[in-house]
């Protein structure tokens, strides 16, 4: 396996996450294949690496591809293992750590309407907690707080310290568990920090989940409500959710799996149902890919945030080149071969899979769900992942053609 690959396993598995950059493309033996009809014009280009992908493991993959040459959806693979049913152009889907990007996006919408302070002591706002009054709002937002990951993180011996299950069978076996967002925050902070507030960076759910509660706290409402009110309301987003405690997805959707080992037998089961409030406000949303390249085109274009706040969003850590909610470099994914600068925040949960990028004037996106077996097994396809990855970029972003001679980014 490459460097490149073994830096996002290290990456994704450190960050308490599911593999991203390893599982999409994980081990499914011969999954049947069935293609549903592409909406608009015909990219048979875009087409025939969905396919690709699902006949190098997934079991299913929708995307959503808008550049020069106007929209394109289509998918491949099957919605459900043992039905012929193809994944639907526009199913409903977890999407994992996207739901940073639409946490930072409200809490900049509150920060624009002077309710929440960039720099001000969460402390102030969340006292409950007795955080370290250093932690502001910004930090929460870019990962700079030193607060430990309450999905697993490194002590400072560089030692990994486990979290809250998120693996395994005891995770399949309690998937349904109820977790408050008060008991994920209590958990971490009787871990320590990891460091002083400003002084590192280190990507930690417990970050979202207290920005969900910081959101709740100021504005009296729940984050759906927020969410609804603040997003998903005035861009017409019909299919995003925050389900809370809920384990259902309701509509159209396709299925996940994960495989473990059960005393020494592997099994695997269906996972689309769990309840999502173990990783709470670190990943718990559902959306579609029409959804998120509406979402993700409007903030970049200037209508959900006023100019100098998504400067701030866009504006890199130096250490991880993360903003506040958005990746503004590469690493830990692939980049466009020609080089174009893009923004994104790509996520999974057990089974599911997102991508999310954009252009960073919002004209050019590319929005995918992958559905996948995860667990034992799943990181033996990193590599193809990262080249699926790598050609969608490039014939969104590049017009199809890699630019072979520019240097290794």
């Amino acid at each position: 396996m490459s460097t490149k690959n073994n830096q996002a396993l290290w990456y994704f598995r450190r960050a308490g996450l599911t593999a991203v950059a390893v599982t999409l493309l994980a081990g499914v033996a011969n999954p049947q294949a069935a293609s549903a009809a592409p909406a608009g014009h015909n990219r048979p280009e875009l087409q025939a690496i969905l396919q690709e992908g699902v006949d190098g493991g997934l079991t299913g993959v929708q995307a959503r591809v808008r550049d020069e040459r106007g929209e394109w959806a289509g998918s491949a693979g099957v919605r459900e293992l043992g039905s012929a049913a193809s994944v639907p152009t526009n199913g409903r889907f977890r999407v994992g750590s996207v739901t940073k990007t639409f946490i930072a996006t409200v809490t900049l919408r509150l920060v624009a309407q002077g309710r929440i302070g960039l720099d001000d002591p969460v402390a102030d706002r969340l006292p409950e907690f007795g955080l370290d009054r250093r932690i502001t709002t910004r930090m929460l937002l870019q990962h700079t707080s030193g607060v430990f990951n309450f999905t697993g993180d490194f002590d400072a011996q560089g030692t990994w310290v486990p979290g809250i299950v998120s693996s395994g069978k005891d995770w399949v076996d309690n998937r349904f568990k109820t977790y408050e967002p008060q008991e994920l925050v209590r958990y971490a902070l009787a871990k320590g920090p990891r460091f002083e507030p400003g002084e590192g960076w280190r990507y930690a759910n417990t970050n979202y989940v207290l920005a969900r509660l910081l959101i709740e706290k100021v504005t009296g409402h729940t984050f759906a409500e927020e969410l609804e009110r603040q997003i998903l309301r005035p861009l017409g987003l019909r299919d995003t959710t925050a389900p809370g405690f809920s384990a259902q997805i309701n509509g159209p959707h396709a299925h996940s799996y994960y495989t473990y080992d059960d005393n020494g037998t592997l099994k695997t089961v269906d996972v689309t149902r769990q309840n999502p409030s173990w990783i709470s406000g670190g990943g718990d949303m559902i959306s579609t890919t029409g959804d998120l390249r509406t979402f993700l085109s409007a903030l970049m274009g200037g209508r959900l945030l006023p100019a100098p706040l998504l400067a701030e969003m866009r504006t890199p850590n130096p250490v991880a080149g993360y903003g506040l909610g958005l990746w503004t470099t590469p690493f830990p994914f692939p980049a466009p071969s020609c080089g174009a600068p893009i923004v994104h925040h790509n996520g999974s949960v057990q089974g599911y899979a997102t991508l999310m990028y954009s252009s960073p004037d919002g004209s050019k996106t590319l929005t995918a769900s992958m559905t996948y077996i995860d667990g034992v097994g799943a990181e033996t396809k990193a590599a193809a992942f990262m080249t699926a990855t790598q050609k969608l970029l490039d014939e969104t972003f590049c017009a199809g053609q890699a630019a072979a001679a520019q240097p290794t980014r």
